[in-house]
């Protein structure tokens, strides 16, 4: 579903494959924090995973029937779309279960580094070639998140910050098992997949640790997270539809911004200033890691 590096779309068509890009980031941290919210009420992870997953189907499935047709859901590789969601689900319960320990910004920009964990990834298990520049944009990316981690007595949440990296790992991972199916299954029925072993985890996982019934009020947040979590993914599909992934990527980085502004008016917690300046630090890493990737692609080198 990416648009490749070389196309040239019209000038408004990029601008708005960007303001897509935006709109997915501000729709994925209203997600995050509807995650962190409904936890906060009692939900277990696994009943917040079961709903996030249940309702995407809605604007999935709209999304599906008013382009691509149900046909796209024929797949070839089932055990790649397995493969796929056992990697992205443990990305998402160990990220969701960070949100409880973390506050809202510092979870969002442990996201960020998933590029890094994607760049060693895609070495370690696809054989890519990864030159000393994007080795060495992965050091410093590291270098950022002891910055945010804050490994000091008293002052680092190890919980929490280690679940945000096990949650990013997962989403690298995950990554890297798309680009192995990719070339024969289409963005939606990698999404469909993904979201129907999501809806899976979620009743078994609940079945296990236990169902908690919510209140009204939680019930309604919790089918909100669900279809804001599906318009969000159609909102990255769509993005580069429109505009080259090199263009849009760096954008991906406005989602620290949208948590930082809903964690600061409903929680009322300001970033700490180590949490932004090693969000710095990871973001231009993964810049740069994009930078070089979309170079090696272009030119065939490291």
């Amino acid at each position: 579903m990416t648009t490749p590096p070389d196309a040239h779309p019209p000038t408004q068509r990029i601008v708005l494959g960007i303001v897509l890009r935006v709109a997915a980031m501000a729709t994925l941290a209203c997600l995050s924090a509807l995650v962190k919210w409904t936890g906060g009420k009692g939900v277990p992870v696994f009943e917040i995973i079961f709903f996030r997953n249940l309702f995407a189907f809605v604007p999935l499935g709209l999304y599906i029937w008013r382009t691509t047709g149900f046909e796209v859901l024929k797949t070839r590789r089932p055990l790649g779309h397995m493969a796929r969601a056992t990697v992205g689900l443990f990305g998402m319960v160990c990220g969701f279960t960070a949100m409880q320990h973390l506050p809202l910004t510092e979870a969002t920009a442990l996201q960020f580094t998933s590029p890094l964990f994607m760049t060693a990834l895609s070495a370690l298990l696809l054989a890519e070639p990864v030159g000393r520049h994007r080795w060495a944009a992965v050091a410093v990316g590291f270098v950022g998140v002891l910055i945010m981690a804050r490994p000091l007595p008293g002052q680092m949440n190890v919980v929490g910050v280690t679940l945000g990296i096990l949650s990013a790992l997962g989403a690298a991972g995950a990554m890297v098992a798309i680009r192995q199916i990719a070339d024969t299954e289409r963005g939606p029925t990698i999404v469909f997949y993904f979201t129907l072993g999501g809806v899976a985890l979620g009743l078994v996982g609940a079945s296990v640790v236990g169902w908690v019934m919510p209140d009204p009020q939680t019930l309604m947040l919790l089918v909100l997270a669900g279809l804001i979590g599906g318009v969000g993914q159609l909102l990255l599909t769509e993005a580069l539809r429109n505009a080259p992934v090199g263009v849009v990527a760096p954008f991906d980085y406005t989602q620290l911004i949208w948590a930082g502004v809903l964690s600061l008016l409903i929680w009322g917690e300001a970033p700490h200033p180590l949490t932004l300046v090693g969000a710095v630090v990871v973001a231009a890493s993964g810049v740069y890691i994009l930078h070089r990737e979309l170079r090696r692609f272009r030119a065939g080198g490291n």
